[in-house]
């Protein structure tokens, strides 16, 4: 096992342990890419949220707010292309039934001398070049073949043509052979609406939030009282049938997307100055949040890689354990999304600017992030195994804004009635204004170690100073275990201040 899948699998651990993520319906066995949020892992999720939400909407008067619904009227999705186009190419592999994602398979001739000894193949990763030279290798030593080994030139299976394709081995099983030929797997999941399941009540659970959106420009223009540059921003599920779900949380069949489509003139010297202004916005919310920059960077898409209607696109990625990948996609994707919903449903969607006396369709910044990613994204940036004197532990470094639980509230000890009550009162106090959790279980160094697991910034205990001296508590911070001593008071503004920067 490599460190980077053991990193993955402790962190997998650890979240199932605390509460934070269930696989779905695991008494039944499961559902391959899909998953529950337990009791840490909802308020973990709800606090990404609303931090995006307060920063992304509410403190801008540039920006308003939509819901709409996952279930829409088939139309959207023939306008914007998906029932036709919204596919990924799918591989079988008839010997074992895996089924492989054909852009995501990758193999490579083995070559000595000109001479072929075969062929290898591997999964898309960070590290495929050297698994395929290492089975190139593993090949050529057990074909006692003299010579050098040419360079291993990987290319997708796609990419590759029929009698090559019938060449390459299976990942599952190591014989060529077996694997179909690529065929197109819409990734739409089918639904029915209606009393009868024929062609007439076809439907189909929404693939992406920002159709949703593009349907409603009209409804928001009109009562919005909004003006170009202006964005709308949803958060809201999704669901693709993903061919191969992968890496726990990134990639499942449901998530949740915070996408927004932010409005802005069509001239064509206008697009790449908003385009890099949100690409600044989006890093420094990734930093308030507390992932760190050394972990985020920026990936462009080539030209050649772009959709047919996109102008740019640039990913914010994250380094996660099984390594760097899209966080964030931010896309100018002009107005093809308006050309074509107002094509198709014979309604005038044009806006009218007041301060040019003109009439177009807008173009379109496009910052598309997923819930879950972030979380995921959050979750590895605050594991972390400190030691201190000598003793290890597990914490959750999360930035208190995110935490699930902000304070851990214990008196020193829970047989003292007078302690006990303090506490209780303390607890009923900040209760009201953050999720706090009270403990009186144990020592009191086993109740930090706890809510260090958990992810808690602060700690606040109720001693004997409290009840018999000047009322002051002592504040731990989890990150540095320093401790304070401070009135309830003081210690409220403090946490105050580190949540609500």
């Amino acid at each position: 096992m490599t460190k980077e899948n053991s990193l993955l699998e402790d962190i997998v651990g650890l979240a199932k342990r605390r509460g934070f993520v269930f696989q779905s319906s695991e008494i039944y066995g499961g559902l391959n890419g899909f998953f529950d949020y337990g009791p840490l892992g909802v308020e973990l999720r709800k606090n990404i949220k609303d931090a995006w939400w307060e920063d992304m909407v509410r403190r801008r008067d540039d920006m308003v707010g939509l819901d709409s619904g996952i279930i829409m009227n088939p139309k959207v999705w023939q306008a914007s292309g998906h029932i036709d186009g919204f596919t990924d190419p799918m591989v079988d592999c008839k010997e074992s039934k895996m089924r492989y994602r054909a852009d995501q398979l990758f193999a490579a001739e083995v070559l000595v001398e000109n001479e072929s000894l075969g062929w290898v193949s591997v999964i898309e990763s960070e590290k495929m070049q050297s698994e395929a030279e290492e089975k190139a290798d593993s090949i050529k030593r057990k074909a006692s073949m003299q010579g050098e080994l040419a360079p291993v030139v990987l290319k997708a299976y796609d990419e590759l043509e029929i009698n090559q394709q019938a060449l390459v081995p299976s990942p599952a099983t190591g014989q060529p052979g077996s694997l179909t030929p690529p065929r197109d797997f819409n990734m739409m999941f089918e639904t029915h609406v209606g009393a009868l399941r024929d062609g007439s009540s076809l439907s189909y659970l929404r693939p992406e939030t920002a159709q949703g959106i593009f349907a409603n420009f009209k409804n928001v223009i009109d009562t919005g009282r909004v003006k170009v540059p202006f964005g709308i921003a949803q958060i809201g599920k999704a669901f693709r049938n993903e061919i191969t779900p992968r890496n726990f949380i990134f990639r499942s069949r449901e998530f949740e997307q915070m996408e927004i489509e932010y409005f802005i003139p069509p001239d064509e010297d206008q697009w790449p100055r908003y385009h890099a202004e949100w690409i600044k916005t989006r890093m420094d919310w990734f930093s308030s949040i507390g992932l760190s920059e050394d972990c985020l960077g920026e990936e462009i898409h080539p030209k050649n890689k772009l959709a047919h209607y996109a102008k740019a696109c640039t990913d914010i990625t994250f380094k996660f354990p099984f390594g760097e990948h899209e966080l964030e996609g931010i896309a100018a994707r002009g107005n093809f999304d308006l050309t074509q919903h107002q094509q198709h449903s014979g309604k005038n969607l044009e806006y009218f600017d007041e301060s040019t006396k003109q009439k177009y369709l807008p173009h379109v910044i496009e910052p598309s992030l997923g819930v879950d990613r972030t979380f995921l994204a959050v979750l590895c940036s605050a594991y972390t195994i400190d030691e201190v004197e000598g003793d290890k532990r597990t914490v959750l470094r999360f930035h208190p804004r995110v935490a699930p639980i902000k304070v851990g509230i214990f008196p020193l000890v829970k047989n003292k009635p007078p302690l006990v009550e303090k506490a209780r009162q303390v607890y009923q106090m900040f209760m009201r204004r953050w999720n706090v959790i009270y403990d009186q279980s144990g020592a009191i160094g086993r109740r930090y170690r706890r809510i260090d697991e958990a992810g808690v910034p602060f700690g606040l205990t109720v001693d004997f100073e409290t009840i018999e001296g000047d009322g002051s508590v002592t504040l731990r911070n989890r990150d540095t275990t320093e401790q304070v001593r401070m009135s309830v008071e003081e210690a409220f503004s403090t946490i105050d201040q580190e949540v609500n920067p």
